[in-house]
């Protein structure tokens, strides 16, 4: 990874990644308004791609193809000044992974195993990348150590508010800011 990367600038984006219930969706939009900036969900990017639900796209090309799929589609993604909620699969694609991590900042939304159970319970419906009979705690002990790999900074989503996790985020960007390209 590039040693500028972590570098908070108004240039730059910041991604969330995370387990499925660990809070992108809801922290996105509370970080946008701090920062003043925009959010994307990237499970959105994908439903709009193939014009279809995102369980009915995992369900038809089957985990392997839909991660080639959204590694394929995250690859391309070009933002400034946005919060970018990914899919909790993101972290398996090299070339997504890549371009996330040169868009700027990658937070790591922290949850127990524990609590994304209770949270996700089963995963219906939610458009989770699993194999056919994996349990949640099982994708969750896979994904654990990618997320860590991957990220600049984590904040524990289930210790604290939806509002104090985006305040974390905020300051730790903060005292991460480029201050020559903030000068310029």
């Amino acid at each position: 990874m590039e040693e500028w990367k972590s570098k908070f600038s108004e240039g730059c984006s910041v991604c969330l990644i995370g387990m499925a219930g660990a809070g992108k969706s809801t922290l996105a939009p509370l970080l946008a308004a701090r920062l003043g900036w925009e959010y994307i969900d990237t499970d959105s990017v994908i439903e709009a791609y193939y014009g279809r639900p995102l369980q009915d796209i995992v369900d038809e090309l089957g985990v392997p193809e839909f991660r080639k799929a959204e590694d394929y589609i995250l690859s391309s993604l070009g933002v400034v000044r946005s919060v970018v909620s990914t899919g909790g699969s993101v972290i398996y694609g090299e070339n997504a992974m890549n371009r996330i991590s040169s868009l700027g900042p990658v937070i790591y939304l922290r949850i127990s195993s524990e609590t994304c159970v209770e949270r996700v319970g089963g995963g219906e419906g939610r458009g989770l990348a699993r194999m056919p009979g994996q349990s949640l705690e099982s994708l969750y002990e896979e994904r654990a150590p990618l997320y860590e790999k991957y990220s600049d900074f984590a904040v524990d989503t289930d210790e604290f508010s939806p509002q104090e996790c985006a305040e974390q985020v905020y300051q730790w960007l903060r005292s991460n800011e480029d201050k020559q390209l903030k000068d310029i």
